[in-house]
């Protein structure tokens, strides 16, 4: 295989060099917002999260693709991000689950890559200065008028980009139905709701009167991508679901719920993406190790009838909360634990018995 050299360079000028992999470039340059990844396993999960849509993604782990791809291990049907920057690509995979290889992954989804990178470098200076806009390809003077060009996430509704045209339905167990609204909504979180309920996955641009009509025992908001000020839509349709039937969400459906409850939204500085994140659990005084995928946060100051669950121990950030008067309640992180540890995943059963408690409450009053 021919090698191409390549640079990766950010909006502030800073300039790394590599070798591109994957797919070529779609105009010799693949640009997005860089933000750098630190799980040692589960690239395929990562690249096929939606909720990177607009992102290059870094992974900190320096070698990255020995174990190959498989079917199984998809969360979404096409990758979203904008490109993969790494240290290492095996060169070969060792696996029984593997059909086939990282690169070829990337080719037959027109994924570009950059590989040999001082990644190590990289993620300090994103650290140090936040993730920053990037571009990179093989002609230097195209990736530096592209990185110059490039924008964040901030004010962008990449929801709408990556959400279901028509919706599905998913049979499941528990007697339940749940209408789960796709913001950006990953497999494996489908396969968790349908241990609990069936699940009908519908539009982000579905009312509440449409979500309502489908007479869900519970609606789901999930993760996605973006800036969740930029979708103020789906804020709308959560103010009138609030207090008529069960809510959950999770990630971006976390923070829109916050929102839809009087809080507010604002951007970390490199944001949290890895699956060695310490949370506490407030209402158990547990330590959970969870997988993280957000660029933004949500305030709940000042926000009356909430509780604050859930705070991470890295930087105090709200990492859950619960309505202390209506069925609802939020969590940033990823219970569904793809990539990442399993123990966060109760909380689809607390989902199920507010379902319940609601359901009985309906019944008897």
């Amino acid at each position: 295989m021919s090698v191409v050299e390549g640079v990766l360079i950010l909006a502030d000028g800073e300039r790394f060099e590599g070798e591109l992999i994957g797919a070529e470039p779609e105009g010799g340059v693949s640009t997005g917002e860089v933000v750098f990844n630190t799980t040692m396993t589960g690239y395929q999960e990562v690249l096929s999260d939606p909720s990177y849509a607009g992102q290059i993604v870094t992974f900190t782990t320096s070698h990255v693709g020995n174990y190959g791809t498989n079917p199984d291990d998809e969360e979404s049907l096409q990758p979203a991000c904008r490109g993969v920057v790494l240290r290492e690509m095996a060169r070969r995979t060792s696996n029984w689950r593997a059909t086939e290889g990282f690169d070829a992954y990337l080719r037959r989804h027109g994924l570009a890559g950059i590989g040999g990178v001082d990644t190590r470098r990289l993620t300090r200076h994103l650290r140090d200065a936040g993730a920053l806009p990037g571009a990179f390809g093989a002609d230097e003077s195209i990736v530096s008028a592209a990185a110059a060009a490039a924008s964040g996430t901030d004010g962008c509704d990449l929801v709408s980009q990556v959400t279901t045209e028509h919706g599905s339905t998913i049979e499941g167990t528990g007697g339940r139905k749940v209408v789960a609204l796709d913001l950006g909504i990953k497999t494996t979180m489908i396969r968790h709701l349908s241990g609990i309920s069936s699940v009908q996955v519908v539009p982000a641009s579905t009312s509440a009167e449409d979500i309502l009509a489908l007479s869900p025992d519970g609606v789901f908001l999930s993760n996605g991508p973006g800036d969740p000020a930029a979708v103020g839509y789906v804020v709308q349709t959560i103010r009138d679901l609030i207090g008529k039937v069960p809510i959950f969400g999770i990630c971006m459906g976390h923070q829109l719920l916050g929102t839809a409850m009087g809080g507010t939204t604002y951007k970390l500085p490199f944001g949290h993406h890895g699956g060695n994140h310490p949370v506490r659990d407030l209402l158990t005084g547990k330590v959970e190790i969870t997988s993280q995928n957000h660029n933004y946060c949500v305030d709940l100051d000042g926000v009356t009838d909430v509780e604050v669950t859930h705070i991470n121990l890295n930087d105090q950030t709200v990492e859950g909360f619960r309505s202390l008067s209506v069925p609802a309640f939020g969590i940033q992180y990823h219970p569904e634990s793809r990539p990442g540890p399993h123990d966060s995943r109760y909380l689809f059963g607390r989902f199920a018995a507010l379902m319940d408690e609601f359901a009985a409450a309906e019944e008897n009053a």
